[in-house]
């Protein structure tokens, strides 16, 4: 860890350089990238020459010279340039035109994320300010092969820059960067009920972020599971994920190539319109998708796949209003879990408080819920405390679901208030003021791992946050005060509901409609009944109503005791003033 931090300070220094020229929030877009070719530089130094002969050869015989050049370089990608970061940095005068010729060079793999940096842009930026030969230069000094800081090591760096970036970025780090002690709360959630598979020698896993910012789900499930204080550091981890944002993608998919992943399974693009993952399923997933925003630009993909495939695809249960797609991320990561016979998966994903309650019987929503909850899919919810999130104050639930729940948890629900369970950060990130302390995610998993009531946990039957929507229907009187008898339609012969009178309850599902009628509607509406063909079952989880705790208010007595002290002494102050 000292290595890394050493190392991380050094590359940091770069910063020194950028000052003035550069906005504080810009450093990643050099940093990154150059730490990202530094590295890469390093690895393919040892196969440089030998990779350089190997292209001559192929490229002479008009074949594609990919699958030699990836052997001989025995990595995943490679460098055809003759030049490296230092050839380049040899001529001084040349070394814009060097460095775009060398990143060239890599093979469409790796190109891809300088492409996404739009790394030329910088280059160019950085030349126009006299500083490109100082920052090549910086990079140039430092070894990053792997015999000198390994995959694990070299993560933690690029972790920590990114955190660093993300912090002086305050406005928009909140759309890229989940707090990491958040994220550390849901992969112990999501590991906490496979501990002992996941701890057996050669274990291999497979995790999916659809929604993956820069990276950090994906690099803090890793660390915990195959790092050096991890769970089990003999397992293997194979991350996948998808991004829309183009510069989270290239430092997520630059952070997976540092730390040795596959990288062709970081995915660029919108999930819901197009998956990067088609077919694939996964034994984890995790997300913290964009609360509350539009699905307008998938609309057209998303309700064709609604249509056309139906439960054969991913949003088989229904589609949610247009201004929130937060349950299509969630109908996309259950998509994504094994199928149950093959040992099933598990899923954590961070939603605000709309996908709870949003939308009555019948809708979209409601629809979506009934879905998840009548598949015994939903284990647990967790409310976390508010400003936990760096671009919004509001309160925020983790959803826990999993497709082979254990024996105790089978058709049970879970909910654990948090809200009280943060401790003050001494400075505020944007809209972060609080934060989980080591002692706090300790909490909150001994309440999940217990499954016990409590004050913060309370345990229902699925059943008990559903309900069914009834219409209660009134006759339509005529001038003289007689009930309107229908003349047409399916109500022919019996009396005509007037519209103007018309209602509608919520009877809890596990109670009978007709004995709810009778005790609660006619009493006051003798003349009322139910309109069957309107009857819908909807599903809400009310969360807060269920922690409320009601405080009963002060007595008048102890009121006026107050009021008549403030009084006494305002008038006293008064009578100081006038004397």
């Amino acid at each position: 860890m000292s290595n890394a931090s050493n190392l991380s300070s050094f590359i940091w220094s770069v910063a020194d350089l950028l000052r003035g020229s550069y906005r504080q929030s810009d450093y990643g877009k050099v940093i990154l990238p150059f730490t990202v070719l530094r590295r890469l530089d390093c690895i393919l130094k040892p196969t440089k020459d030998k990779v350089l002969e190997e292209f001559k050869k192929r490229t002479a015989e008009g074949v594609d010279p990919t699958p030699f050049l990836t052997r001989i370089a025995k990595q995943s990608f490679y460098n055809s340039s003759p030049l490296d970061l230092n050839k380049a940095l040899a001529q001084p005068t040349q070394i814009k035109a060097n460095l775009l010729s060398y990143i060239n060079g890599f093979s469409s793999n790796v190109g891809d994320i300088f492409e996404k940096y739009e790394f030329d842009d910088q280059i160019d930026k950085l030349a126009n300010a006299d500083l490109l030969f100082l920052v090549a230069k910086k990079f140039s000094e430092i070894d990053l092969h792997p015999n000198q800081v390994s995959n694990a090591d070299m993560g933690l760096i690029f972790e920590e820059l990114i955190r660093k970036f993300a912090e002086l970025s305050n406005e928009t780090a909140g759309e890229h960067f989940t707090p990491r002690e958040v994220i550390r709360l849901m992969v112990d959630l999501l590991f906490h009920g496979d501990s002992e598979a996941l701890s057996k020698p050669g274990v291999i896993r497979t995790l999916y972020d659809p929604t993956a910012g820069t990276g950090g789900m994906l690099s803090i499930a890793e660390e915990y599971l195959t790092g050096p204080n991890g769970l089990n550091p003999d397992a293997t981890l194979i991350v996948s994920g998808q991004e829309l944002n183009p510069e989270s993608y290239a430092i997520c998919k630059g952070d997976m190539l540092i730390k040795g992943q596959d990288i062709s399974n970081i995915k660029f693009g919108d999930t819901l319109k197009n998956d990067g993952h088609a077919g694939v399923k996964f034994d984890y997933g995790l997300s913290n998708p964009p609360f509350g925003v539009e699905w307008k630009k998938a609309e057209k993909e998303v309700k064709d796949e609604y249509e056309r495939l139906g439960f054969a695809g991913r949003f088989g249960p229904g589609l949610p209003r247009i201004s929130d797609g937060s349950l299509l991320f969630l109908l996309h990561l259950i998509s994504k879990m094994r199928e149950p016979e093959k040992g099933g998966g598990r899923i954590a994903i961070v939603l605000n408080g709309s996908p709870l309650f949003t939308g009555g019987a019948g809708s979209g929503e409601s629809e979506i819920r009934k879905w998840v909850i009548e598949q015994d899919l939903l284990e647990t919810i967790i409310g976390l405390p508010t400003d936990m999130f760096y671009n919004t104050g509001i309160s925020t639930y983790i959803w826990v679901l999993s497709n082979h729940k254990a024996k105790e948890r089978k058709g049970k629900i879970q909910l654990i208030n948090a809200s009280e369970f943060f401790q003050k950060m001494r400075k505020s990130l944007g809209s972060k003021r609080k934060e989980l302390g080591e002692t706090d995610i300790e909490r909150i998993i001994k309440l999940y791992g217990e499954f016990d009531e409590n004050e913060n946990s309370k345990i229902f039957d699925a059943q008990d946050f559903g309900y069914t929507t009834i219409t209660v229907e009134r006759p339509l009187l005529d001038e003289e005060g007689k009930i309107v008898i229908s003349t047409k339609g399916k109500t022919k012969g019996n009396p005509q509901a007037d519209s103007n009178l018309r209602d509608t309850e919520n009877v809890p599902l596990k109670e009978n409609i007709e004995e709810y009628f009778k005790r609660e509607v006619l009493p006051h509406a003798p003349d009322a009944w139910i309109d069957k063909e309107k009857t819908k079952v909807g599903y809400e989880i009310p969360f807060t109503r269920h922690f409320y705790v009601y405080k009963p208010p002060r007595a008048l007595s102890e009121i006026d005791t107050e009021l008549k002290k403030t009084t006494d002494k305002i008038v006293e102050m008064i009578r100081g003033l006038s004397a």
